[in-house]
């Protein structure tokens, strides 16, 4: 199978860990046929991740939940975020998370629910900033996932083309600012305090909160009217019973 697109199965032992964190597995289409439905992900730990032996991640376990709890049959796949975001807005009935809800995607998807917040913030090892106007004088080459939200969001405030500096999306940008090839790491404040003590023992400096988005799980920009009612209504009923937070907790423990 091609590097560039995976299909993954959502295994059993995964789908039993799920069920356990949910106290009451109600599905909408009981006695019928599960339809199968595309959820596009991508390795952002500890948002999602792709090969885990503990799941999906925060925003990728919830998703499946969901899915599960409204009667879907999940089938995972995995392709560069940027090519990913294209071929969910332009088919029928995908699913996409995590996906951030910014002005330059709001007409491109159907957004079905928020499963967290997500702040971003600008990290260093030599120079902390306190404003976008600050980073855009101090740092001369800033990294951001490929397709991301934070590259969308570096574009929208003014920064050159120059000092963005698209990387692939998970711990490429810390190595890069570990050896000194870009200066900063634009980035969402869990993911980079998750990916940083893999990477490196220095101290990370990181600036004032610069920008939030909420997280979502999305759809096609045609999409089930039916599927969204259904996917909205679970992710609302893991929230209200604890189970989003019992996810979150797993993958970021206090």
């Amino acid at each position: 199978m091609s590097l560039s697109k995976r299909v993954l199965n959502v295994p059993t032992k995964a789908l039993s860990r799920l069920c356990l964190l949910i106290p009451l597995l109600v599905v909408h289409n009981a006695g019928a046929e599960a339809l199968e439905i595309e959820l596009h992900i991508l390795e952002a730990p500890p948002l999602t991740f792709v090969n885990d032996p503990r799941g999906y991640g925060i925003v990728g376990d919830v998703a499946v939940a969901a899915m599960t709890k409204a009667g879907y049959t999940v089938k995972v796949h995995v392709l560069p975020w940027a090519r990913a975001q294209k071929h969910v807005s332009e088919e029928h009935d995908h699913l996409i998370a995590p996906l951030s809800r910014i002005p330059t995607r709001e007409d491109r998807f159907t957004w079905i629910a928020s499963i967290m917040p997500m702040e971003r913030a600008f990290f260093s090892l030599e120079r902390r900033v306190s404003s976008f106007a600050q980073a855009k004088e101090t740092y001369r080459k800033i990294g951001v996932g490929l397709g991301s939200a934070q590259e969308d969001i570096l574009r929208t405030e003014g920064f050159s083309d120059e000092q963005i500096y698209p990387l692939a999306i998970g711990d490429n940008p810390a190595q890069m600012l570990l050896m000194g090839r870009i200066d900063a790491w634009f980035n969402g404040v869990p993911e980079s305090r998750y990916i940083w003590p893999k990477v490196s023992k220095r101290k990370l400096l990181m600036s004032k909160v610069g920008s939030s988005a909420d997280l979502y799980l999305a759809c096609s920009k045609q999409c089930s009217p039916e599927m969204v009612e259904h996917l909205r209504e679970a992710v609302e009923a893991l929230r209200a019973d604890g189970t989003v937070k019992r996810v979150h907790d797993l993958y970021l423990p206090h």
